[in-house]
């Protein structure tokens, strides 16, 4: 049973940034379960991993132009998951250096829009896994390799990700 709890309450700026994150969620939910109805599930998912795999190309272009050594995974992460993001996901992070971070995911704004919407596990395990392409499409386009662990969407407490440069 998936349990996606909200520790950060009644800050502005992260319920706008949740809302804008869950809205951009519901479209790709409901996308894909007008499309599983319509018998088109697997070619509207090719699609979807498709366009959030191109959307994760122009994100990590515009991370590295603003991240000062974009060699450096811990620059990465501060300019990816600014204090703003790390509070919206409530992002605990365990490592964070030149070579490697590894992050536990507390909470997931998409996951909490797919639980509203009345998805089953599955469906939002399904989803989960198309919108985990952008943060392997980033990772690709920075260079760097990464890992996707435990995820809230599988029952787990936390979602458990690292970005790392390769062979660290």
């Amino acid at each position: 049973m998936i349990d996606n709890k909200i520790s950060i309450k009644g800050d502005p700026v992260v319920d706008i940034q949740r809302g804008a994150i869950g809205h951009r969620a519901t479209w790709t939910g409901l996308t894909y379960t007008k499309a599983r109805e319509a018998g088109k599930a697997e070619e509207t998912e090719k699609f979807i991993r498709e366009a959030v795999a191109e959307t994760a190309k122009v994100q990590a272009a515009a991370i590295k132009s603003k991240c000062q050594d974009p060699e450096s995974v811990a620059c990465f992460a501060e300019t990816f998951l600014n204090p703003n993001v790390a509070k919206t996901f409530e992002i605990e992070f365990k490592t964070k250096t030149a070579d490697r971070v590894d992050l536990a995911f507390h909470h997931c704004p998409l996951l909490k829009a797919w639980q509203d919407l009345g998805f089953d596990d599955a469906t939002c395990e399904k989803l989960c896994d198309m919108a985990m392409d952008g943060d392997r499409g980033i990772a690709a386009a920075m260079g760097y390799e990464f890992y996707l662990g435990d995820t809230i969407a599988n029952g787990f407490k936390t979602c458990q990700m690292a970005y790392f440069k390769k062979g660290k």
